[in-house]
């Protein structure tokens, strides 16, 4: 890899000769692979690999290493919501969250979101009855980020499309906000070799600018107490820790430890006559991308009370409303309401022509977002109207929500996994019943289908279909024992 001369001579200084020469060498190495399960649909001990072998991400509970890169886009089990393909340094905000949120229940939001991989890490890692609200500013971006949260299947999960300064209306708001800033992206040039031609010293002035701007924005929203955790992919101290003493001189922040055993090869603060605590991941240290941490407190209020409730939510009692309108009857919201466990923890409304689930005791930060925010989805959407008629949505397949036995189920072949997928006509055996049927592969739900007998009615989104029409000579991907 021929990298820019500006930036080895910079990376250079930061390092040493024998530091940078060592990195340099393992950005020509070949890029590991990792992926991170979704515990409630894929344990640990119920997975394999076909043709391949893993080892653990460290400073991941369900982060795993592979071999040998899967065939993503033919795996019925990715496209079920089962695994996420992230990069393995990344996870490491699983420990900050983990160490500072522990199991208090918190509202958090991750400003960066596109086009997933973190937020779905921290819909897993966060307390059960916390509330995610995941941020993109670019329109259709935000839509693959609410596409890869609704195959995750948590319903405690807001997807918005805004502006940091849209957020400036949400005073002491979040809990907990994740900026995982845009930035030079040094840290990617060996996943995305276009980053190293678009790499300047005018890109990382700018950049740091930037993410300067952002936090500035974001600040005021985040609760007094509460916790920012800052991250880029790049190594250079001007957007990593230049801005981390910035935000400890211009606002007060507290600079947090998180604990990383030492055989985890993390470097620290690099800055000359500096030591407060900040991580980062150099690939040849540590088998992954580069990629920089910091988790950084607001003052001026008690630490241990990061929890935003509002007083209309205080003390309520779950009682599972339901808001029809003129579109809806109240038999269909109560029919689509029997789909979800502990339906009494969720406000079921009709929204247009279709039917969604939030969780009750969140109700009003939801107005909040919808009178401040773009919101582009909100909970799970159960079913869409058709005059007396509910079809259930694919979002509640993906759910972790839905009844076991609220559909007939059918389990299908590979085949017919990849036919549906790429959202084919499917033919059903003789003995599945009419009417909705939830296809599983491998026990795990894949969507919804129609069976009107001489066929089934593919009811996969159009715009999340396998558009490719040929299978590789050699498939490997995950197995479910």
């Amino acid at each position: 890899m021929d990298l820019p001369v500006s930036f080895a001579d910079r990376t250079r200084s930061l390092l040493g000769d024998e530091e940078y020469n060592k990195l340099a060498d393992a950005l020509n190495d070949e890029q590991p692979v990792s992926i991170r399960l979704n515990d409630e649909k894929l344990s640990s001990s119920s997975f394999s690999l076909f043709h391949a072998s893993s080892d653990r991400v460290p400073w991941s509970a369900t982060g795993y290493y592979l071999d040998r890169r899967l065939t993503f886009t033919f795996d019925p089990l990715f496209h079920a919501g089962c695994y996420y393909v992230q990069e393995a340094s990344s996870m490491f905000v699983e420990q900050a969250l983990k160490q500072y949120i522990g199991e208090t229940p918190s509202v958090m939001l991750d400003l960066c979101a596109a086009p997933g991989g973190k937020s779905t890490h921290a819909r897993s890692v966060l307390p059960e009855g916390s509330l995610l609200v995941a941020n993109e500013v670019i329109r259709n971006r935000s839509q693959i980020l609410a596409e890869n949260l609704t195959k995750w299947g948590h319903p405690g999960v807001v997807v918005t499309n805004n502006d940091p300064a849209d957020f400036a209306g949400l005073e002491d708001f979040f809990d907990v906000i994740l900026t995982d800033v845009p930035c030079s992206g040094e840290g990617m040039f060996r996943k995305d070799p276009v980053s190293v031609s678009e790499w300047s010293p005018e890109n990382v002035e700018i950049c740091w600018q930037r993410q300067r701007r952002i936090i500035s924005d974001i600040w005021p929203s985040l609760k007094p107490g509460g916790l920012l955790i800052y991250s880029t992919c790049t190594y250079n101290t001007k957007e990593d820790e230049e801005n981390i003493r910035w935000m400890h001189d211009e606002f007060g922040a507290e600079i947090l430890p998180v604990d990383a055993p030492a055989a985890w090869n993390i470097t620290g603060n690099l800055l000359v006559g500096e030591d407060f605590p900040v991580y980062r991941f150099l690939p040849h240290r540590t088998k992954g991308e580069g990629f920089f941490l910091a988790v950084l407190r607001k003052p001026e209020g008690e630490a241990a009370q990061i929890r935003y409730k509002s007083t209309s939510s205080q003390g309520k009692k779950k009682t599972g409303a339901s808001k029809a309108n003129a579109g809806t009857s109240k038999e269909q919201l109560l029919a689509a309401r029997a789909w979800l466990l502990s339906a009494e923890d969720y406000e079921v409304s009709a929204n247009g022509m279709n039917i969604t689930a939030f969780p009750e005791e969140y109700i009003s930060e939801l107005s909040i977002f919808q009178q401040s925010l773009r919101v582009v989805q909100a909970g799970v959407t159960l079913a869409e109207v058709k005059g007396k008629d509910l079809i259930p949505n694919h979002a509640l397949a993906m759910s972790t929500v839905l009844v076991s036995d609220a559909f007939p189920r059918e389990e299908i072949s590979y085949e017919q996994a990849i036919a549906y997928l790429r959202k084919e006509a499917i033919v059903l055996s003789g003995s599945a019943p009419r009417g909705y049927v939830l296809l599983t592969y491998k026990n795990i739900p894949l969507g919804f289908v129609k069976n009107i007998g001489n066929r089934a009615n593919n009811l996969y989104p159009q715009e999340w279909r396998i558009r490719s029409g040929y299978l590789p000579d050699e498939i490997l991907m995950l197995l479910k024992s």
